[in-house]
């Protein structure tokens, strides 16, 4: 399999590193010459300036989009139309409308369209889907999400909501096996251009809810939640992957043979393409986390409930 992939910078040279060791990167593009060259060098594949003259020279499966969030959708766009397997990082778009053109183009296409949701691969969060799903500890009537850290410096065209929150919003809707009706959001900025905070409720049906509290204010990196059921509250650290089960007077705690979750994701991807495994980020899914994103943000500057009806 061949695999090439589009942007280098802060998060992307994770996605480079295990590329190359899987064996299967064969190119990288980078509009920073500078980036390109380093990488293309580093791990001894072709390396391109220009995305249309990576798709003239190269033959090539798939591709990783590893850009700013606001180049997503055209660069996705004349991937899926050149007929190739496509990965994004989150969120898939900045509009959610454009996320929706992208998986049409892909269904058109007969190629897979998928979105980096990483907290599904993790470890942690597998054991806890299947905790929900078996009802060993009852029903899961709500789940509770935090996640602080300084700003990542390679961001810069979105605020918290779009960056950091969507992985919650995402991992919810998993863990429910299901999408909200409602959204209520507060958020705000205090060192940033773009929101830096936020808190935001999602209700579901069966009054079922997730809260989901994220910062970039806090100098502490914190990356955790709680999934309360009707007979124990499970609560598990995305970054340790240590799961603890208490019941009434009792608590046990459950240590996963800790895994890269990057490393997880992108064999899933691989397998997809190759046909030995279900994709695991459906497209319709990755637009609709924009859709609660986008209804985030107009709930803080409303200050009201948003209404969805998402399929």
């Amino acid at each position: 399999m061949k695999i090439v992939q589009i942007g280098t910078g802060g998060w992307g040279k994770n996605h480079t590193r295990i590329l190359s060791q899987l064996g299967v990167l064969v190119a990288v593009c980078d509009a920073d010459s500078q980036k390109s060259k380093e990488y293309g060098e580093k791990y001894s594949v072709n390396h391109y300036e220009s995305l249309d003259e990576l798709l003239n020279r190269e033959d090539f499966d798939g591709a990783f989009v590893v850009t700013p969030t606001s180049t997503h959708s055209t660069i996705a766009r004349k991937l899926l139309e050149a007929k190739k397997h496509v990965f994004v990082e989150k969120p898939m778009t900045y509009e959610s409308e454009e996320g929706q053109n992208l998986a049409k183009l892909a269904d058109k296409n007969k190629v897979i369209l998928t979105c980096g949701y990483i907290e599904r691969f993790n470890p942690a969060v597998d054991v806890v889907k299947k905790m929900v799903k078996d009802k060993k500890y009852g029903e899961l009537v709500m789940l509770e999400f935090h996640r602080e850290n300084r700003m990542p410096l390679h961001i810069k065209d979105v605020g918290i909501i779009y960056d950091t929150s969507v992985h919650d919003i995402d991992t919810a809707n998993w863990l429910f096996d299901d999408m909200p009706q409602v959204v209520f959001a507060r958020a705000g900025k205090i060192k940033h251009e773009h929101e830096d905070f936020a808190s935001i409720m999602l209700g579901y049906k069966n009054d079922k809810v997730a809260i989901i509290s994220s910062n970039w204010i806090t100098p502490k990196k914190l990356r955790k939640f709680n999934a309360v059921c009707t007979d124990a509250i499970i609560s598990s650290d995305f970054i340790s992957q240590e799961i603890i089960i208490e019941k009434d007077e009792e608590s046990e705690t459950v240590q996963n043979e800790k895994q890269e979750p990057l490393l997880l994701e992108i064999q899933s991807f691989l397998g997809a393409i190759e046909g030995n495994n279900e994709q695991v980020v459906k497209s319709q899914e990755a637009v609709n986390v924009t859709k609660i994103a986008e209804a985030a943000l107009l709930s803080s500057q409303k200050g009201i409930p948003i209404y969805l009806d998402l399929k």
